[in-house]
């Protein structure tokens, strides 16, 4: 097919709720290791990972050759038998979650089904249904996840009921206008104001993100889980972390978000950067909240030989590339030139993140921090002339993601920084005129 027929094939039969981000779709004919190329030959730098699921580069060599010889091997069980690859893979990720206390698993395909089977899973141990979440979070796309997640954009139809939504940790838009330390992190507090004033005092658990992925990636300050996991035991839930996004090395230094918190939950959930762009979800919980969840269930594709293969490849290579540190350094290096930027740009109002999950948040005016929307869609066509690659978030659309490869260098940082420079300059005078005025 053509790149036009491509378009045009994608709009005549796929649901119209299928979007793109660009003005004209951009079609990937393939990519390798931190490059893709579109349908022209146009190779671009990519800093977004297919939203935060490239972990160790496109087609990676070390990962494709395994799931090769397991193609030739066996390709598909179901969850109904045994196979070799679903138990390596679970024994692998019981030895290195936190402290070693969350062992059993539960595979399925994407972070969507992850987070339905910790809600469950949630509801089963404790007896209770309800549930707390958070503002500007983001859980999957079934009608369950979709209650769960704090943003109306992406909330279709009728939610689930059941779950309550506490503030998030939005230190740069403080819901109660105060300013980190001397807030006393207030946020944190308002977790206890919800659960008493909105539930029945008796909650299941509660999920969160340690970064909210599609909320611009908003960073909490250290204190944030180490309290509000404190609450949450104290009503009789269980903490669940959703670690679709900032697991397997991405936050730098350790395997999961949420240990950069130094709090151990009792559920954790993730997929993306798990497979490297192969389908998986993962649910992994403390053996006694497992074990509540009594009769069977079942998972057509969960567990599936290929892509539990593909799985037990990343984290090998994770370990053996010791990619957590580069993720940790790169990060680190990448963070400081962000800044720069700042510095530069009038219209970062703000830089956050952790490891290689950055990002800018842009606004018009800095002491307002009114969102620059439109002026983001714009930064983005730029950014892709430009050849680079990145995300967009935020509730207000105006947050730009920056998730490449954990196994990038200090030099692709250089490159994309240089081409990003560029990209934010077609908004400098006008909000430079406008931050004057």
């Amino acid at each position: 097919m053509t790149k036009e027929e491509i378009i045009l094939a994608n709009k005549e039969f796929l649901f119209p709720s299928v979007f793109h981000y660009f003005k004209e779709p951009l079609v990937i004919s393939h990519a390798k290791d931190q490059y893709v190329w579109d349908m022209d030959g146009k190779v671009y730098l990519d800093f977004f990972g297919g939203i935060v699921t490239v972990s160790v580069g496109h087609c990676n060599e070390q990962v494709t050759a395994k799931m090769h010889k397991q193609l030739d091997r066996l390709h598909h069980v179901s969850t109904v038998f045994a196979n070799e690859p679903q138990a390596a893979l679970a024994k692998k990720i019981a030895s290195i979650t936190p402290n070693g206390k969350l062992t059993k698993s539960f595979f399925t395909n994407s972070g969507t089904e992850a987070n339905e089977t910790a809600i469950l899973a949630a509801r089963c141990y404790t007896g209770a249904s309800e549930i707390v979440a958070l503002r500007h979070s983001y859980h999957g796309r079934s009608a369950g996840t979709m209650a769960l997640t704090g943003q109306s954009t992406w909330k279709l139809g009728m939610p689930q009921a059941g779950v309550v939504h506490a503030h998030n940790a939005y230190c740069y838009r403080c819901p109660f206008g105060l300013s980190y330390p001397d807030c006393g992190v207030k946020c944190a507090e308002d977790v206890e104001d919800v659960i008493r004033s909105t539930t029945s005092g008796r909650i299941a658990g509660m999920i969160a993100e340690p970064i909210q992925g599609v909320g611009g990636f908003i960073t909490p300050p250290k204190e944030y889980f180490p309290i509000v996991a404190g609450i949450v035991k104290k009503y009789g839930g269980v903490f669940i972390s959703d670690e679709v996004q900032t697991g397997w090395g991405r936050t730098g230094g350790k395997w999961f978000g949420i240990e950069q918190w130094g709090v151990e939950p009792d559920i954790m959930t993730s997929a993306k950067g798990l497979g490297n762009g192969t389908p998986i979800g993962l649910t992994v919980a403390k053996p006694e909240v497992a074990d509540a969840m009594k009769g069977v269930t079942i998972s057509t594709f969960g567990g599936n030989p290929v892509a539990t293969t593909a799985a037990k490849a990343v984290i090998d290579f994770i370990e053996e590339q010791n990619l957590m540190a580069n993720t940790a350094d790169v990060g680190g290096y990448l963070r400081g030139k962000l800044e720069e930027l700042k510095d530069k740009h009038e219209i970062i109002g703000d830089v956050r993140g952790m490891g290689l999950l950055q990002a800018i948040e842009l606004v018009t005016d800095r002491k307002s921090k009114t969102p620059a929307a439109a002026e983001t869609l714009q930064i983005l066509e730029a950014a892709r002339e430009n050849r680079i690659l990145l995300g967009k978030g935020g509730m207000y659309g105006n947050v730009l993601r920056i998730s490449p490869p954990m196994n990038i260098g200090r030099s692709d940082v250089d490159n994309f920084i240089s081409m990003l420079d560029k990209s934010l300059a077609v908004c400098s005078v006008a909000t430079s005129v406008g931050a004057r005025g």
